[in-house]
C-alpha cells in the first residue's frame, strides 16, 4: 500500500516539471472540426434578401420542438425573401436545442445552417431564445436591407397553424 502511496506522488512530481497542455481559452479560441453543429445562423442571398421562406419545414423536423416559424406573405412594396412569403417571425430555444442539424437537412434553401460558434452561454431563460434578429446574418455590403415588421414574441409553439389561402 505504501508503494502505491510512492508511486503516484512520484506521477504527479513528474507532472509538475512538464509544458501544460491547456490552452488559454479566451485569448486563444481551439480550431473546431469541420462537421462540428455549433450556433445556428439563418442565411440571406448575395442581393441581401433572405433565403428563409417561412415554410416551417425545420420546425417540423425538429426532434426537440424548439424551433418556432411564422409565416407572412410577401408584397411588391415590401419584399422580404423571394418567395411569395417570408418568417415573420423566426425563434429557436437554445435551452431545447440538441443541435443535431435535422432543421438544415430539413430546410429546401438552406436558409438555416448551423456554424462553428460554439460561445453558447445565457444568465436567465428569456436570454436562450434566439430570435431572428439575434440568428440572421448582417447584410452584406451592396446589398439591400430587409425591413423588420413582426417585433419577437414569446417561444409557443413550433408548428403554427397552417390554413388554406383563400
Amino acid at each position: 500500500m505504501f508503494v502505491e502511496f510512492v508511486r503516484g506522488l512520484a506521477t504527479t512530481f513528474k507532472q509538475i516539471f512538464e509544458e501544460p497542455v491547456t490552452a488559454p481559452y479566451p485569448e486563444v479560441k481551439r480550431p473546431v472540426a469541420a462537421r462540428f453543429k455549433g450556433r445556428h445562423e439563418l442565411k440571406r442571398y448575395d442581393n441581401g434578401l433572405e433565403k428563409c421562406i417561412g415554410c416551417a419545414l425545420c420546425a417540423a423536423a425538429c426532434p426537440a420542438d424548439a424551433i418556432f416559424v411564422e409565416a407572412a406573405e410577401n408584397t411588391d412594396a415590401v419584399r422580404f425573401s423571394p418567395g411569395e412569403r417570408y418568417a415573420s417571425t423566426y425563434e429557436i430555444n437554445m435551452l431545447r436545442c440538441i443541435f443535431c442539424g435535422y432543421c438544415a437537412d430539413a430546410c429546401p434553401t438552406e436558409a438555416i445552417v448551423l456554424e462553428s460558434n460554439y460561445e453558447l452561454s445565457f444568465t436567465n431563460r428569456d436570454s436562450s431564445i434566439y430570435t431572428k434578429d439575434m440568428l440572421i446574418v448582417p447584410v452584406l455590403p451592396g446589398g439591400e436591407p430587409t425591413p423588420q415588421k413582426a417585433p419577437p414574441g414569446k417561444f409557443g409553439r413550433a408548428i403554427p397553424d397552417m390554413k388554406d389561402p383563400e
